[in-house]
């Protein structure tokens, strides 16, 4: 299996091809994502991860081309921001802010029928969930939280609509999209 850790930053992994903007330790391609197409062939990758990257480029084009470059049946691993995170707003080179349906816009069966946005589609969603802080002083309540809020795309939906997310304010969202 061939896998790609795309905006991998000081996180290289080991039997991966590690990827990121900047020639570090361990990088194996250094490669300006705003530059597209990347510098693979079509159905390389059975595997991407991209953790804490995609909040920093734009998204539907990258998204297009790592389309390109996965195999038939291959995941993409994502993990982004939620809204509500303070992290979310911390960093100046955050270009994009996530909820839980943004990708769900790249899916065949896009919500409201909006495939029509993009010349791609994953086939599915194999995960979608919204993570929270797990720092001691917010542990027990981050994880009751949790727990029903990731109970279903319902309670999802809910949690980001109302006073609750405002209340709770989430971590992250990471979802896993199949091709």
């Amino acid at each position: 299996m061939k896998k790609l850790n795309l905006g991998c930053g000081m996180d290289v992994k080991q039997g991966w091809v590690n990827l990121d903007s900047a020639s570090l330790p361990g990088v194996d391609v250094a490669h300006n994502l705003d530059v597209l197409p990347l510098p693979f062939e079509d159905e390389v990758f059975d595997e991407i991860l991209c953790q804490d990257v995609l909040e920093h480029v734009n998204l539907s084009p990258l998204l297009s081309d790592l389309h390109r470059i996965l195999k038939k049946g291959g995941l993409i691993s994502v993990r982004v921001p939620h809204f509500t995170s303070k992290n979310a707003y911390t960093d100046p080179t955050h270009r994009n802010f996530f909820a839980v349906r943004t990708f769900d816009f790249f899916l065949k069966s896009a919500i409201k029928g909006r495939g029509y946005y993009f010349g791609f589609a994953f086939d599915k969603m194999r995960e979608k969930k919204i993570t929270f802080e797990r720092s001691a002083r917010l542990f027990f309540y981050n994880r009751f939280v949790s727990f029903f809020v990731n109970k279903s795309t319902r309670t999802q939906y809910i949690y980001e609509s109302t006073f609750l997310s405002r209340l709770f304010p989430a971590e992250n969202i990471v979802v896993t999209l199949q091709k």
